[in-house]
């Protein structure tokens, strides 16, 4: 088992591989010497990113390259990478090297000073990032702050280092939805912030458009709180209180020989209610979604190949049979990698 294991999700970035690789290396040795591996997990790529990868594993006996079935997304990929490495310290960075590598040596200083589980790293600045993405970044993570149970930091993402107790306690944890960074919050021990600043990106673009911020946010949301059902909750209340008193007004009015309010006032009340109840059922139907993948058990993620390296054998996915890795344990077929 060594040391340290670094574990990197990728998703089309074959610009940013090399320099990557190089930045990690250094940092792992400074850290931790010789005793290392790096962990890179290609998410269905659809450039180039996985035959560099496969490169740098023939060059690089400390890297093992895995290569999901499928684009299975940030999180899923990351849990891949989590299940599959096997230091006693995990850390956990993005390959658009906006989080410096460097702090490696830093992070575990810390950790070992403080006897933490956990040192996350918080954002003091965001460079290259618009406004726009800083300014709904900063309302999200205080709108989770207040709807969750949870403590979770604000202004952090998944750049961390855990201990391997911390990870298998994450690891037991299989939901299909993953919000690691809560999920992480979740376990408890004891976990320390590390404040630094955030570079631009090296090459490459964002993997987090709009759409995937949205469904990320979400994701978040339903996985940590029950405020979006008791907001529903609420809302039902009120349009109930809100009926029951117009009734009484249209009683009144026809009591006392008073015209009701038109088509005009009735198509607005209509609309309305049905826009609430719509958003209602939208957000019931978030929920019974979740319930639904997750009552269906499909592994989490499915590995197509693995290049260099042995990693140890994980609990969360499946291994399909490939030639690369044939040898491996297991043998033909697939399996679940447990």
């Amino acid at each position: 088992m060594p040391r340290l294991s670094i574990v990197v999700p990728c998703f089309n970035e074959e610009a940013c591989l090399p320099a990557l690789h190089e930045r990690l290396t250094g940092a792992a040795r400074d850290a931790a010497g010789e005793d290392y591996e790096i962990v890179l997990v290609n998410d269905g790529s659809r450039d180039g990113s996985w035959a560099i990868m496969q490169r740098l594993a023939e060059s690089d006996p400390r890297l093992v390259a895995v290569n999901l079935s499928r684009n299975h997304g940030h999180q899923l990929a990351l849990t891949a990478g989590l299940d599959l490495c096997r230091g006693q310290r995990i850390f956990i960075i993005d390959a658009d090297l906006q989080d410096p590598p460097e702090l490696l040596k830093d992070m575990l200083a810390t950790m070992e000073s403080e006897a933490a589980d956990v040192v996350y790293g918080v954002r003091r600045s965001r460079a290259g990032e618009t406004a726009f993405k800083r300014a709904t970044a900063h309302g999200f993570y205080r709108l989770l702050s207040r709807a969750t149970d949870v403590d979770i930091p604000v202004d952090t993402g998944d750049f961390r280092l855990m201990s391997r107790r911390a990870l298998d306690a994450l690891l037991a944890m299989p939901e299909q939805a993953r919000f690691i960074r809560g999920m992480v919050a979740w376990i408890g021990f004891k976990q320390m912030p590390f404040p630094y600043d955030r570079s631009e990106r090296f090459a490459g673009t964002t993997k987090y458009p709009l759409g995937k911020m949205i469904r990320f946010a979400l994701d978040a949301l339903t996985g940590f709180s029950s405020a979006p059902l008791k907001l529903a909750s609420h809302a039902g209340l009120a349009l109930s209180v809100g009926s029951v008193l117009l009734i009484l007004y249209i009683a009144y009015a026809w009591s006392a020989g008073r015209n009701v309010p038109g088509w005009t006032s009735l198509m607005l009340i209509v609309v309305v209610l049905g826009a609430i109840q719509m958003f209602v059922l939208a957000l019931m139907g978030e929920y019974i979604g979740r319930l639904y993948n997750e009552a269906k058990q499909r592994p989490l993620y499915i590995v197509q190949e693995i290049a260099g390296g042995d990693p140890r054998p994980g609990r969360l996915g499946y291994l399909a049979d490939a030639t690369a890795n044939s040898d491996r344990p297991g043998g033909k077929g697939t399996r679940p990698i447990k």
